[in-house]
């Protein structure tokens, strides 16, 4: 009787649980209650990982429900100057870490928590703002952290409050978003726990794979934007989970415990400054269950390509003998696809009762080091785009590498629609838009998007042998297609898919080539899309799509930005160290 009583009253206030249409409380606000017929009694577990909670399962569209848990996880970050640092691989550099540590802590939620994430900036001379990649900020478009888009930077000696709902749920990472400064180790990884599309036994949680440099990124950047100085120089190292040995035999192997008989999730992030990676395992194995935070239906691969900014999480089965294995990442010359492969650096997977003290005996066979995105990935929750509209309202986006004088010398330039992004650090266009003043300057390359709930589509080419990993803030990209050269409407369309393609916040775009995307204007705000490479959207490669703008101040709490606008304007009239490229 007891137990009846207790299941039908949780199951009763599960089915209560709300859905946040708008939760600027002190604005027009509204809330919906998500009726739910036939709740099934449904809790995450090892046999059934597709259910979260009671009417909360793997095929919920958290675009328009979230199980709001009234919960809030509070954090306390703080950024500071390490001269001297051999806590990676064993060689002293100087760093930039948080909380002392790389990666600095791991934010962890439910699907449907709040977070509040204190962030102090005890760096020297040098603003910060962190960015929470792949999180939407829907209706909190503030917090996004991008400076001289949605806040300015975090002045030295200030502390800054996030705090945003967990609408989605799956891995992701956070940095700054200060020029290149996370490549100085200001990274983070973020876990929010959820449902899966396939069952597991042991979450091992996130597991960072990034390039690692001996210089400063905010040295090698200023130096790569000279055309005498030749392109940035190949990564000194690469750091698996924050660790790896040296060329010099110091430091250590990243070492992983698998389970024997168990199924393993492991989450995979690359916060590299610059390198793409083919990943594989040998002896086994990854099933492949979600792509960036958007789940899919579970896919196998014997390798998984992952460029800058990408997560996937995988399953791994210690189905094989008990022993140590390679875990390679395998990478190409200067992040050229199709150059140079360099040998893969590797850690260990080790199975419980392997020997502690031996390597792994097997290299396991080459991998190709392309830079083909995997496109075969099928969203759980089906979205699809009416086909019919595409050819009627398509955008195009011209990506090149211009030279520009620049005193005596040349630099580099990166450019979108002929514009090499430069922001303001102490004007951000959400503070234009929340005056009321659409004059900004040419190079915010500001592209307003204003109709409501409908699908904008862009078609970006690229003109340049480099590739670029394309990042949306705001929005999920629906990749409706990818080719060589440039887009022949008449010959090209046909080669799209508009039925439930895969969708992902950071999208491959090859050297010489064209990619198709689509997202639904949803979201009001404004929304950074750039590329991932550090170098390049230093230099330039971004534009800021302006969403909705006549609604942001009704949804978006805009005065939020103020205070610290107004700290690091008075912070900025004396700083040490000038702004020198395009401040992202």
């Amino acid at each position: 009787m007891g137990l009846k009583w207790f299941m039908t009253s949780l199951v009763a206030g599960l089915m209560a649980s709300t859905v946040v249409a708008n939760p600027l409380s002190s604005r027009t606000s509204t809330t919906r209650h998500k009726k739910r017929s036939c709740v099934k009694p449904c809790f995450n577990s090892p046999e059934d990982r597709s259910c979260w909670t009671p009417g909360w399962d793997i095929h919920t569209n958290f675009e328009e429900e979230v199980p709001i848990t009234n919960v809030t996880r509070t954090y306390n970050l703080s950024i500071t100057n390490v001269t001297s640092w051999d806590g990676a691989d064993g060689v002293a550099k100087p760093v930039m870490l948080i909380n002392g540590g790389f990666p600095g802590p791991t934010i962890e939620a439910d699907w449907g928590d709040e977070v509040e994430i204190h962030v102090t900036n005890n760096l020297q001379h040098n603003g910060t703002s962190l960015h929470w990649h792949g999180i939407w900020q829907k209706y909190t478009n503030t917090m996004d952290g991008a400076n001289g888009c949605t806040e300015c930077p975090i002045p030295p000696g200030t502390t800054r409050t996030y705090k945003f709902l967990m609408r989605q749920y799956g891995t992701g990472w956070y940095h700054s978003h200060f020029s290149a400064q996370y490549g100085n180790g200001v990274v983070g990884m973020l876990k929010i726990n959820g449902p899966a599309s396939a069952n597991y036994d042991v979450d091992l949680g996130p597991y960072p794979i990034t390039d690692w440099y001996y210089d400063t990124a905010d040295r090698l950047e200023r130096a790569s934007q000279f055309s005498d100085h030749g392109p940035p120089p190949d990564s000194d190292n690469v750091l698996f989970n924050g660790t790896h040995v040296n060329a010099e035999g110091g430091g250590r192997y990243a070492k992983t415990v698998l389970t024997p008989g168990k199924k393993h999730l492991l989450r995979l992030v690359n916060p590299s400054v610059d390198n793409t990676f083919t990943l594989s395992l040998v002896g086994h194995k990854f099933t492949v269950i979600a792509a960036d935070f958007v789940p899919i239906e579970p896919v196998e691969k014997d390798t998984l390509f992952m460029t800058t900014g990408q997560r996937y999480d995988v399953i791994i089965e210690a189905d094989q003998e008990i022993g140590n294995y390679w875990f390679n990442a395998t990478l190409a010359s200067s992040g050229m696809c199709g150059t140079t492969v360099i040998d893969h650096p590797a850690a260990i997977f080790s199975y419980e009762g392997a020997p502690e003290d031996e390597l792994p005996t097997d290299p396991g066979a080459p991998v190709d080091a392309g830079c083909a995105d995997e496109t075969d990935l099928v969203p759980v929750v089906p979205k699809s785009a009416p086909r019919d509209d595409f050819l009627a309202h398509k955008n195009y986006l011209d990506v090149a590498v211009t030279l520009q004088p620049y005193g005596e010398k040349s630099v580099y330039r990166w450019k979108i629609n002929d514009s090499d992004i430069d922001i303001e650090w102490g004007r951000p266009i959400l503070e234009y838009v929340r005056e009321g003043n659409y004059s900004w300057p040419r190079q915010a390359n500001v592209i307003e998007v204003e109709e409501a709930n409908v699908w904008t589509w862009w078609i970006i080419e690229n003109g340049s042998r480099m590739p670029h990993p394309m990042h949306l803030h705001g929005h999920d990209t629906m990749l409706l297609g990818v080719g060589a050269g440039e887009f022949d409407p008449a010959n090209h369309t046909d080669l799209l898919n508009f039925d439930n393609p895969t969708r992902r916040d950071v999208v491959q775009m090859p050297g010489s080539s064209w990619i198709a995307i689509a997202w639904r204007t949803d979201n009001p705000g404004v929304h950074l899309m750039h590329c991932h490479i550090a170098w390049h959207v230093s230099q330039g490669l971004s534009v800021q799509f302006l969403e909705r703008s006549s609604e942001i101040a009704q949804t978006v709490d805009l005065h939020e930005i103020e205070p610290n606008c107004a700290a690091w304007r008075e912070y900025e009239a004396t700083a040490v160290y000038p702004k020198h490229d395009s401040g992202l």
